[in-house]
């Protein structure tokens, strides 16, 4: 994950640009007039959709956009220009096209459920002249890009002259392009890298239908020689993501709360093309664009997902290395933050953990039941040196903070080099500050940051003290 944060890859994207318009609201009662609910609009908000929609999923990646597309010259456009410029994305590639509508989709959400959608948009093909002005543009950039994306929503832009012409334009250049697919015939999308179909548009575009492995294997197989591609892929929801390019291989997923499955798609193609623009192989991609879509179908309506978030939910998984969840205390702030505006209670407790026992395992374990995230703040090795003595630790911070982070109990590790941890708890203000039953009637060091302070009973005769005297004794002997 430290390798993806540190970049910030040059994506294109091209594709049918619009706004997602919503009208949250609550619904009491039926209407007099017809037997329809009455919804009372509490608040309105807007954000891009379709490509727009894998704009914004790069963007809250970290990568640098540039986009091209065709819209028109009407107030929605101006609208869609505007907020790309609020996420400081260039409008240069935006083509205006007199009397095309821009595409807008308005939904009435009734305490959190969609109820009705109304569109306002143009779907036919957009004009020679566009697309000349469009391919005009991508020849123009494309060398500056690490990767092209055709988002195809089947609202035009995407004609066979645009996707020829930019599939055409990224192998001159020696770029990949990923392509979101529409419709049943994918011949317009020949020589792309890959495309991420959905299960059923796949089974629709092959006259595959996909119930089993064999059915699966031979849908794949058709996409990639039939459209050329380096690479098949076809996304299958709940069950992951399944590609081929020498061989099959399927990659699982697991969405723990399944909201919102409301431009999965776009965060799908939007991630992939994120990792492999920053060298993943595509078997390292594949599992990052499967946790990045996990993430988004817990929330509500067109959503994006953070580095961060993708961290958090691998954590949550334990599929990460122990390295993952050890953070500096800049970032284990921003999680802290991050953590308390999505609800949850973080829980803060802090030792030397020189040779962790049975006592320390049990202590921690009581600890995290107090809330939904635990951070452990260690004691750096000049810090143990300061409270305990020339001869500790008997393991450096390093060992310490690697074997702590394993622990299922623990969420984050955070070193510290002070003798307590006052500056760390005031910075992270956790919800809940644990200590040891120890300092019973004692002042503890930065519990006026803290929500709640939680005092825990340590196991009888567990301790880092008595296990390395018993050492000494045993070679002594």
């Amino acid at each position: 994950m430290n390798r993806l944060k540190a970049a910030a890859p040059r994506i294109l994207a091209i594709g049918d640009l619009m706004i997602d318009h919503y009208l949250w609201g609550g619904c009491e009662r039926i209407s007099p007039e017809a037997p329809v609910q009455v919804v009372d609009i509490a608040r309105e908000t807007t954000v891009l959709g379709g490509a727009g929609n894998v704009i914004n999923n790069l963007v809250a990646l970290g990568a640098q956009v540039r986009v091209a597309g065709v819209i028109g010259d009407d107030e929605n456009g101006l609208e869609l220009r505007a907020m790309l410029r609020n996420i400081s994305v260039d409008e240069k590639g935006l083509t205006l096209q007199n009397g095309r509508k821009t595409s807008k989709k308005s939904r009435i959400i009734a305490s959190n459920q969609q109820i009705l959608r109304y569109d306002r948009e143009s779907k036919d093909p957009i004009a020679a002249s566009s697309e000349e002005a469009l391919l005009a543009y991508v020849k123009e950039t494309i060398a500056e890009c690490d990767i092209v994306i055709l988002s195809d929503y089947g609202k035009g832009v995407i004609t066979d002259t645009v996707a020829q012409g930019v599939i055409s334009a990224a192998k001159n250049a020696g770029k990949k392009v990923l392509v979101d697919p529409k419709g049943k015939d994918y011949s317009k999308y020949r020589g792309a890298y890959l495309l991420t179909p959905n299960r059923k548009e796949a089974s629709e575009a092959t006259g595959i239908a996909i119930k089993d492995e064999d059915s699966l294997r031979r849908a794949l197989l058709s996409l990639k020689e039939t459209c050329a591609l380096e690479c098949s892929m076809i996304t299958l929801s709940e069950d992951g993501i399944a590609i081929y390019d020498e061989s099959m291989r399927r990659f699982p997923t697991v969405a723990k709360e399944v909201y919102d499955v409301t431009g999965a798609g776009d965060t799908v193609i939007a991630s992939l093309s994120y990792a492999l623009s920053c060298g993943l192989s595509i078997d390292e991609a594949a599992p990052f664009a499967n946790h990045a879509a996990a993430v988004v179908v817990g929330k509500i309506g067109s959503a994006t997902v953070t580095l961060d978030e993708i961290d958090a939910y691998e954590s949550s998984l334990r599929q990460s290395s122990s390295d993952a969840h050890i953070k500096t205390a800049e970032e284990i702030v921003q999680i802290a933050r991050r953590l308390k505006e999505e609800g949850k209670k973080v829980v803060f407790t802090n030792g030397c953990f020189d040779i962790l026992h049975v006592g320390h395992v049990k202590y921690l374990q009581e600890a995290k039941s107090y809330g939904d995230v635990l951070i452990v703040g260690l004691n750096a090795d000049n810090s143990v040196r300061a409270l305990k003595g020339p001869s500790r630790p008997v393991n450096p911070e390093a060992d310490r903070a690697y074997i702590l982070a394993a622990l299922e109990s623990v969420d984050y590790v955070v070193l510290f080099s002070d003798e307590t941890p006052y500056e760390l708890i005031k910075s992270i203000a956790p919800d809940i500050l644990v200590k040891g039953g120890d300092y019973e009637g004692k002042s503890v060091v930065g519990a006026e940051f803290a929500g709640e302070l939680r005092l825990v009973t340590f196991v009888d005769g567990k301790s880092t003290t008595a296990t390395i005297e018993r050492i000494s004794s045993s070679s002594s002997c």
